[in-house]
């Protein structure tokens, strides 16, 4: 009687016999199995996007080569298994991840070789047990073997020791023989080769025989090898067992080390407790201390959170809670040191001395909070070091240039994994004592992005009142910071008010050519000549060269570049030197200046040597010192506008309009005619064009030029003057006058005309420069014009009818 098995699932039951092909490699699968499989070719992807839109149904073959990347239809075999997609993933990386159930072995007609992807026909449905002659024999031997494959399994497992014994009952309770064929053959670690060759063998009592082939093959080897093992540790001699021995007495000390260092760390736990009660800590600080080393010791030595606490406690303890220094009181010694340190800067040199005398006095002051304004290379950040030294404070330096964040000012919190201390318990703990000089470099350069605002933070640190109790975010304790001595540096004001109102600003103006001249003999020529391997006597650089430098090659504010141009000098020097050995001393002076720094850089404003018509000269002040200002006007033949050039400021431009009104009201009174301005244009030019000019402190000089011009009355040469001007023709106050009146002394002018409002700040001009100028301050424009102009314009008569009586008034 014939008798043909089909699985559930038969191809008979699809309307079609065609599938996409999705290529295996190193990978058989067989029906009933559920396998993950992760595919990343192009070919297979679309195989796989077909099959999903489709039936979900994909035919799995396996290649012949597992190394070939793009396999062709005659690399694959001809016999493969139809299985259902359960679930499809894409991955980031472009993979597709796939899992896929077994359902029936096929023989594959033909395939296809389509440009997205293999595609295959099939055979008719192939019966899994061959014709017999009598159905009770065949369902027998079928059994027969399958009991045989079972028990042969089952040795297979007890010496491999991979396989889990939990399998074999479920192995055991498959009723279909094919299933459990296959089950078997998943288990086995065959080659590729032989899991193809069972899933090739659709008939069951065939594919039985040749699973207990291959199941006896393994059997051989794993007895074999069973064998080997035992006779081979039997062979074991006696410098093998010293090796174990040796080897098992390691692990033991590795053992007994772990508990030493357990003990050890015992009693570095009991250490900590001694320095948390002798630290000097405040009540509070203390018991948060005590109760992290409690917590830490009921933690393993080896975890994370053991770590962080007691990186926590190693920071609480590292700073000085008591540690201070003795402040210098002697008041002759601090200002010997000041003095020896900075030239000039009278002014700051005055507030430390004040700041010692008041504490000899009181016990505990609050430390001020300095801030030292000025342009780039003034030594303000040297002066905080000369401070230190003075009042006999350690010295520690922060920069807040491009700080952002305010975690750098408070620390993180203890949650985030790499926290730590922001920079100012840092730098107290790394200085080692509670009553430094803290420096705040660059305040006025602090941003404020989305992680806080620095600014803000820095309120607490700078307040006096309130940095007695300064909070870290990661030590979480008040520390005080009331003995610490702050000084910030800026270079602008741009600084946020409420952070600006804590602070004592100390303007630190530029140097003059006469301060440079004396920090370049006192300080940086002793320095530069020892920097470069140069004696004493082996160069001379006289006074006329230093100022040669500081006028022609240098235009600066502070002495960085004056210092680069000296210590230039003193390497040519000792190359000249070094190639000639005879040469004893070089003098450096002005005509060979130029063999040593090139061709001058710089020039600065002189006196005219000419009284000019609508030409004067005013004083302008930059951030790298004063300088003079040409200022010139002229008529012309026009319809009355006025043209103003030079790259003037909206300041400026508003001063030349309000310097032509002045002088347009008081044209009668100049002895000008009033339909001049009607039928002339007017011109103000300011030279150097190039550089842009603003600013109100040149509106006398632009009236004068003004009226020079509309009067033809030449103006005095020796004459500079500076003064906003006012529509009534009164002279206000400006800035910047020690500054303007040192370019004045340089440029050979003797006479200057300041605002009479400035006279007071006369007090901070050196004698020396009011001594070689004549200093006129002035309330009105009259005046002004009085002293400038070689002469005053003869009035406008009013009109020609006769003079009335002496009675009328005029």
């Amino acid at each position: 009687m014939k008798r043909k098995l089909l699985s559930p699932f038969t191809i008979s039951d699809q309307e079609k016999l065609d599938y996409p092909v999705l290529p295996l490699r190193d990978v058989v699968i067989y029906p009933d199995i559920v396998v993950p499989l992760f595919i990343g070719r192009p070919k297979s992807i679309n195989a796989l996007e077909h099959a999903v839109n489709t039936n979900k149904l994909i035919l799995l073959v396996a290649q012949k080569d597992p190394k070939n990347e793009d396999p062709s239809i005659t690399d694959l075999y001809s016999v493969g298994i139809v299985a259902t997609i359960l679930q499809l993933l894409k991955l980031p990386d472009g993979n597709v991840k796939v899992l896929v159930e077994g359902k029936e072995r096929v023989q594959v007609a033909r395939f296809l070789d389509l440009p997205k992807y293999i595609f295959a026909e099939l055979e008719p449905k192939i019966p899994t047990i061959a014709e017999e002659t009598s159905e009770k024999t065949t369902a027998h031997r079928i059994n027969a073997l399958s009991n045989s494959a079972f028990a042969l399994f089952s040795q297979f497992v007890k010496l491999e020791k991979k396989i889990p014994d939990e399998i074999l009952p479920s192995i055991n309770d498959i009723e279909d023989k094919g299933k459990l064929a296959d089950t078997i053959a998943v288990y086995l670690p065959l080659k590729l080769s032989e899991k193809q060759k069972i899933l090739e063998t659709f008939d069951i009592r065939k594919r039985l025989e040749v699973l207990i082939k291959y199941l006896k093959s393994h059997l051989e080897v794993l007895e074999l090898q069973k064998k080997i093992s035992t006779s081979v540790r039997g062979q074991i001699d006696k410098d093998q067992q010293r090796y174990y021995l040796r080897e098992q007495m390691k692990v033991i000390k590795k053992e007994l080390g772990k508990l030493d260092e357990i003990e050890s760390m015992g009693d570095e736990l009991k250490a900590l407790e001694k320095q948390i009660k002798k630290s000097g800590m405040p009540e509070e600080a203390q018991a948060k201390a005590l109760a992290e080393l409690k917590k830490l010791r009921m933690m393993p030595p080896m975890s994370a959170e053991s770590t962080v606490s007691r990186n926590y406690l190693d920071w609480l303890l590292q700073l000085p809670w008591k540690q201070k220094t003795k402040i210098n009181k002697d008041l002759s010694k601090a200002e010997k040191i000041l003095n020896q340190d900075h030239y000039g800067l009278e002014k700051i040199k005055e507030r430390i001395l004040e700041y010692l005398a008041v504490q000899s006095r009181v016990e505990k002051l609050k430390g001020p909070i300095l801030c030292l304004v000025g342009p780039p290379g003034v030594g303000k950040t040297s002066l905080g070091q000369s401070i230190a030294r003075a009042t006999g404070r350690k010295f520690t330096r922060m920069s807040l240039g491009g700080v952002r964040d305010e975690a750098e000012i408070r620390g993180h919190r203890r949650t985030y994994i790499g926290s730590l201390p922001g920079k100012i318990m840092h730098n107290i703990s790394k200085v080692g004592v509670k009553n430094p000089l803290f420096l705040l470099d660059e305040v006025d350069k602090m941003a404020m992005d989305f992680r806080g605002d620095p600014s803000s933070a820095l309120l607490e640190v700078l307040d006096p009142e309130q940095n007695a109790t300064f909070n870290d975010h990661y030590l979480e304790v008040d520390y005080d910071l009331s003995d610490v001595m702050f000084v910030t540096t800026a270079n602008t004001l741009e600084i946020p008010p409420p952070l600006l109102d804590r602070m004592e600003v100390i303007h630190l103006s530029g140097y003059t050519e006469d301060e440079k001249l004396n920090i370049a003999k006192r300080y940086l020529m002793p320095k530069l000549r020892k920097a470069n391997g140069l004696k004493t006597g082996e160069v001379k650089i006289s006074d006329g060269v230093v100022r040669d430098i500081i006028r022609y090659y240098t235009r600066e504010a502070g002495g960085r570049n004056l210092e680069r141009e000296i210590s230039k000098i003193y390497r040519k020097v000792v190359k000249n030197i070094l190639l000639n050995p005879k040469t004893k001393q070089i003098s450096v002076q002005s005509k060979n200046l130029e063999d040593y720094l090139g061709v001058r850089k710089y020039h600065f404003g002189k006196a005219e040597e000419k009284d000019q018509i609508g030409q004067v000269t005013g004083l302008a002040w930059t951030e790298v010192g004063g300088e003079l200002l040409t200022i010139e006007a002229a008529t012309m033949p026009g319809k009355g506008t006025s043209i103003i050039t030079g790259q003037l400021g909206e300041v400026m431009q508003e001063s030349v309009q309000a310097a032509l009104t002045v002088a347009r009201s008081r044209s009668e009174k100049l002895g000008i005619h009033p339909k001049f301005f009607e039928k002339n244009d007017i011109h103000v030019h300011v030279p150097e064009g190039a550089i842009p000019k603003d600013g109100p402190s040149a509106g006398i000089a632009m009236c004068t030029a003004l009226v020079s011009v509309l009067t033809g009355i030449p103006v005095h040469a020796n004459f500079a003057m500076t003064g906003e001007i006012t529509l009534r023709g009164e002279v206000l106050p400006i800035g910047g006058l020690k500054e303007k009146l040192l370019a004045a002394r340089r440029g050979g002018i003797e006479h200057v005309i300041i605002p009479q409002e400035n006279e007071k700040d006369l007090k901070e001009i050196p004698k020396n420069v009011q001594e070689d100028l004549k200093i006129h301050p002035v309330r009105w424009i009259d005046e002004v014009w009085k002293l400038a102009l070689e002469h005053l314009p003869k009035p406008q008569p009013k009109s020609r009818q006769p003079q009335k009586g002496p009675k009328e008034k005029r």
